[in-house]
């Protein structure tokens, strides 16, 4: 459920929070939001009772040193109520807990309910915890001298607790807790990570980002997201997002530099601005940065920073202010730690079908032998020229930065090294390279950069060159952005067009492959959303699995058989949800599953699919259970056993989406990943030829000499 307008209305802090209430009859509850601090030290009291005619305060709601949150009986309507004159008595009574830690730096539901007989606690909506307890009220002779309760966070003393409270609102009787859940959901800002482009992580964990001179520094791009409590896209044009520099040790601004120029840096159509000068506005509750860090050498003032971003217009709120990891600024030149490798390829190898590609690790480096040693090569570091017989790739000498998915990370190898054997490097030594879901594509240097058959310079198209040329030099959430706005109104023909042209322009067919999906894609999937959710709200995951399973098996063309427990819930982990699926969730699911269902349609991919006898894909699984399905009672398994997989880290727009990996044990007992390329799918797709001219995948996979017996997989749940 989108929200179109927004404002600060209904936020407090929590020391503020004092509302008076009559319990009459005994019986009342209460709801709100509580966003508490990551400062919070516990134990401490979030809400107290107090009574006119008694001095001293009673704890209500109090989270424990233990972190767990528990609902105390009320002074008077229970005979196990705390003792006023101990403030420690709470320990020693009934009361209704909750056994699981309470998250702080995040929106919490609360729901309280009390009654003569029992407290009842509720977390987001789930009934967590229930205390039966001893009314007073049948020993009280006139129970119309119920005395009015106050509750309030009563600060000042060490129990107090810093936060904000949302839409606190008291029922005299008991009410649907449910109802006020859904209700006027709280906001808040939060950085999109899997967004992030030209940012290394490093082995502590902190983000590298490499600055300095104009001429040296890089972008680097990040989403911030406006999200309500149960992480919808809050919808509003209006507000924009400031960034800012810290320090993370002290939390200070960064000052300019000695040259007066600004330590954070906003890039737009190539001119810089100071980041404080240009905020990015909202766009369906998302704000894309591409900046820069100024002069700033980490190592020189062994200083840490952190990247801070913020709306003013709605009020200075802790849950309305983003903060990166901890960054490492280095300022070098270009070519400060880097070696470059010139590698030749065969001007005959260009317009030759390739079939089956290495992949890249999915958190590791890549691994390319070459003239007799091996280079540990990091994809971030990829620099490739368009039209020249040498491509010149920089090798990065940190092995362990490993950057966020953007391109394409398919090696292409040629038909008939398919049929007769791996590929071997450029010197004729068996090539290994290992997956790495997240670089960028080795494909677009070697094999892939095939000038279309006719030339574009004779040719017209309705879609603009800067739309083309915007496309090619966006990442991945710039470009689902972008093919959401153009596929739906775009014919086929203009959708072939745009495809041809970033495939042509981007040097990588492979670009192109994922713009033919898009109408597609989108289409359905907006048709899928809407019938399991017409009124765009959020759906318990149990109600949409049986619609997602059943569109799936439709566009899979898969007849006799269904999905698996194991398979629907690696979906929920691909989703990122819990009991509930909000449409941002099922975007994510959905650009996963719809390239993949697509792939299996296809008479190459299908009847492996639909084998049972011998089962060769059995299933959606992780890299981690490949791996260890590969492992024997000793070690490995014996060379050459091998498992297929969809990569789980590969989803739509990237070029490898839907793909499959084989998985296998090398001769030299070691595990390695390889991308199977899917060129005949997407190239008798376009052509509207379903059937495709080659052979059976599983012989194909089988006459590999380093691949002779099926892998079983063991879940790993």
């Amino acid at each position: 459920m989108a929200t179109d307008a927004m404002g600060i209305d209904g936020y407090s802090l929590l020391n503020d929070l004092k509302l008076e209430i009559e319990a009459k009859e005994g019986t009342f509850s209460l709801c709100f939001w509580v966003y508490l601090m990551s400062s919070t030290t516990f134990p401490a009291t979030v809400i107290q009772q107090v009574y006119s005619d008694i001095s001293k305060s009673a704890p209500f709601l109090v989270i424990n040193d233990n972190k767990r949150i528990n609902l105390l009986p009320v002074l008077i309507l229970h005979k196990e109520a705390p003792d006023t004159l101990n403030i420690n008595s709470w320990t020693e009574v009934p009361h209704a807990t909750v056994d699981l830690e309470f998250p702080v730096g995040k929106w919490v539901h609360v729901g309280c309910e009390v009654s003569p007989t029992h407290v009842q606690l509720q977390i987001n909506e789930d009934i967590v915890g229930k205390r039966s307890l001893t009314s007073l009220l049948n020993r009280e002779p006139d129970s119309s001298n119920l005395k009015k309760i106050t509750l309030a966070n009563v600060g000042g003393d060490e129990d107090s607790v810093k936060g904000y409270v949302h839409n606190f609102e008291v029922f005299p009787l008991v009410s649907s807790i449910k109802d006020h859940h859904l209700k006027d959901p709280p906001l808040m800002l939060s950085i999109d990570e899997s967004s992030a482009s030209e940012i290394e992580e490093e082995n502590d964990g902190v983000w590298g980002i490499v600055g300095g001179k104009a001429s040296c520094r890089r972008n680097f791009s990040l989403d911030v997201v406006l999200s309500d409590a149960f992480g919808q896209p809050v919808v509003d044009k209006e507000n924009e997002v400031f960034a800012s520099l810290l320090y993370a040790d002290t939390g200070a601004p960064v000052e300019n530099t000695t040259d007066e120029e600004a330590p954070l840096l906003v890039s737009y159509d190539g001119i810089e601005f100071s980041s404080c000068e240009r905020p990015s506005k909202l766009l369906m509750g998302r704000a894309s940065f591409k900046l820069k860090i100024s002069q700033l050498s980490s190592k020189c003032d062994n200083r840490l920073f952190i990247l801070r971003f913020c709306i003013p217009k709605l009020g200075s709120y802790s849950f309305l202010e983003a903060y990166s990891r901890p960054v490492r600024c280095i300022s070098r030149s270009r070519n400060t730690r880097l070696s470059t490798l010139v590698w030749k390829r065969s001007t005959s190898a260009l317009n030759r079908h390739s079939s089956l590609q290495s992949s890249a690790k999915d958190d590791g480096p890549l691994e390319h032998q070459h003239s007799g040693h091996e280079a540990k090569v990091n994809p971030l570091m990829k620099r490739f020229r368009l039209g020249q017989d040498k491509i010149s790739v920089s090798v990065k000498a940190d092995p362990n930065l490993v950057r966020p998915d953007e391109e394409c990370n398919s090696h292409v190898f040629t038909s008939n090294q398919v049929e007769n054997g791996f590929t071997t490097s450029l010197d004729g030594r068996p090539a290994n390279f290992d997956e790495a879901d997240d670089c960028p594509s080795d494909s677009e240097s070697i094999g892939e950069r095939n000038s279309p058959p006719n030339s574009t310079a004779s040719r017209r198209y309705d879609i603009s060159d800067m739309t083309i040329f915007k496309y090619c030099l966006a990442g991945l959430a710039e470009r689902s952005l972008m093919l959401k706005e153009i596929a739906p109104s775009a014919s086929d023909k203009e959708i072939s067009e745009l495809a041809h042209r970033v495939s042509f322009y981007s040097g990588c067919s492979h670009h192109g492959n994922q713009i033919l999906l898009a109408k597609r894609l989108i289409k359905d999937g907006i048709n899928l959303w809407k019938l399991m959710s017409p009124n765009n709200q959020h759906i318990p995951w149990q109600n949409a699995v049986y619609e997602i399973e059943e569109q799936f098996l439709k566009i899979a063309s898969s007849r006799s058989r269904s999905l698996s427990n194991q398979d629907l819930e690696l979906l929920r982990k691909i989703a990122g949800c819990q009991e509930y699926l909000t449409q941002e969730c099922f975007e994510k699911l959905w650009c996963w599953l719809y390239p993949v269902a697509f792939i299996i349609s296809r008479e190459w991919i299908n009847p492996i699919w639909n084998s049972t006898s011998p089962k060769w894909i059995e299933g959606f699984i992780t890299k981690e259970e490949a791996e260890a399905s590969l492992q024997g009672p000793i070690g490995l398994q014996e060379p050459g056993t091998f498992i297929l997989r969809f990569p789980t880290s590969r989803s739509w727009p990237h070029p490898d989406a839907g793909s499959l990996v084989v998985t296998y044990v090398g001769n030299d007992y070691k595990l390695h990943h390889r991308l199977l390329s899917m060129d005949h799918v997407y190239s008798s797709y376009s052509s509207g030829d379903k059937g495709i001219d080659a052979k059976p995948l599983q012989d194909m996979l089988l006459a590999e000499p380093e691949l002779s017996r099926l892998g079983r997989i063991i879940r790993s749940h």
